[in-house]
Formats: C-alpha cells, structure tokens, sequence
C-alpha cells in the first residue's frame, strides 16, 4: 500500500534551493556560526542524507528549511515559496501544510493516544472528524500499527514509537519530509525499518531529507552531503 496517498490529490515532492545560507547565534560566550554561506540544491522526489559530527550544521540547516528558525542571511526556496522571507502567519501555515518533521526523541504527545497524536495536526489544519480518523487509520496501517491504535506513546516500543512519529510527519500529505537522527535512539532491526520507511516516501514521490550520524543509515539514500563546520564540502550520488 501507498503510505502517502490520501483521499486528496498526493502532492508531488518539493525542489529544495539554498543559496548563500548563513546563521549566526550570539551566545555568552561570544559568536557562533552555525551555518557559512552554503548554498544546495535538493530535487524534487531525491532521498538525501546530510552526514556529519556533531555540531557541524545539519541540524540547523533542516531547522532552516523547515522553517522553525529564519537564517541570518541568504536565501531559502521550496518549491515556489521564498520562506525565508515570510511572515510568521505564513510560516506557520508552511510548517502545518508543507513540511512533515520527524525528530530523534520521537515529538508525542505522551497523554495521547497513537490515534489521537495523528489526529491532532489535522484539527488544527481544519479537517472533519471522519477524514481525521480515516488519514490515521490509514497511515498507521501502512506502517503495521493498526492494532496499536488506541495505545499510549508509554505502551510502544521505540521503533514503534519513530513508526508513529513519521505518520505524524504526514498526516498533512506534504511534499517535503525532514528528519534529524531518526535512528539515533533505536537498535539496528528498528533502524532498518525506519530507514526503509524514509526511502520509501522519496520512492513514492517527497522530498526526503534526513540529517544522521550514521555511515549505513546514508548508504540508503541516493545521495550524501557530507557537512564540517557549517559547510557541505561534498556530495556523493
């Protein structure tokens, strides 16, 4: 089965353009550079893993194009959207409609049930109740989690746990998937899964970009930006 087909038209995935990315934070201990002048591109559909240490940029680059946070200077385009320039109205509705994001600790909400995590982003979006419940249902089917609808992030394993977190990531269909250390807290069966998972959607038609720490996790995707002190110095595929 599709895991990303809705009811609605399936949303073909987003061209990824940076140009001159730079983000600067001030600290108490002076200026950090997070990011230096990089520019990237990212194909419509592309799996792409951006590999590297700690502290060397992937995370504030996925935070950059998902629009949590706005760069110092340069440029950001999705699609047809300049999103470093929005307002924060339209960033909001950005982040809602046209980026799914999975994050490393999972991002439940821990009173919810897996159902009710699903359904949450949906409301907000302004669907009825029956297409809130039959987009989840779906989702959490195509990822072998049916019968673990009704239960607690407290009652799923981890892999589990990551295989709602990416249906929450889609719940909202959209072109463009980032994920920052998906795997970082799973055993190797659960990161074969998730890792399957991730390249599976860029085969159904997203975006995927996936920052990771992890050489075996990179070797899935068609291609690998390696990143060191805010730079990307090289692309593989």
């Amino acid at each position: 089965m599709n895991i990303v087909a809705s009811q609605a038209a399936q949303e073909a995935g987003s061209s990824v353009e940076v140009e001159g990315l730079t983000k600067r934070y001030r600290t108490a201990a002076g200026e950090v550079i997070a990011l230096d002048a990089v520019s990237a591109q990212f194909r419509p559909g592309e799996a792409a893993a951006l590999m590297g240490p700690s502290g060397c940029g992937k995370t504030s680059l996925l935070n950059l194009i998902g629009g949590m946070d706005r760069p110092t200077t340069g440029a950001i385009r999705v699609g047809d959207i300049d999103i470093a320039t929005l307002r924060e109205r339209d960033l909001e509705r950005y982040r809602l409609l046209q980026v799914g994001y999975v994050f490393q600790f999972f991002n439940l909400v821990p009173s919810l049930t897996a159902l009710q995590n699903l359904e949450l982003p949906m409301v907000i979006a302004g669907l009825g109740a029956r297409a809130r419940a039959d987009r989840a249902a779906m989702l959490l089917e195509t990822v072998g989690l049916h019968a673990k609808a009704h239960k607690r992030p407290e009652e799923l394993s981890g892999g589990e746990q990551q295989r709602v977190a990416i249906c929450l990531a889609l719940v909202n269909d959209p072109p463009l998937i980032l994920a920052d250390e998906p795997t970082g807290n799973l055993d190797s069966a659960n990161i074969g899964v998730i890792t399957s998972l991730l390249t599976r959607l860029a085969g159904e038609g997203k975006t995927v970009i996936v920052a990771t720490h992890d050489p075996k996790v990179a070797e899935a995707f068609s291609h690998t930006y390696f990143m060191r002190d805010g730079h990307i110095l090289e692309g593989m595929g």
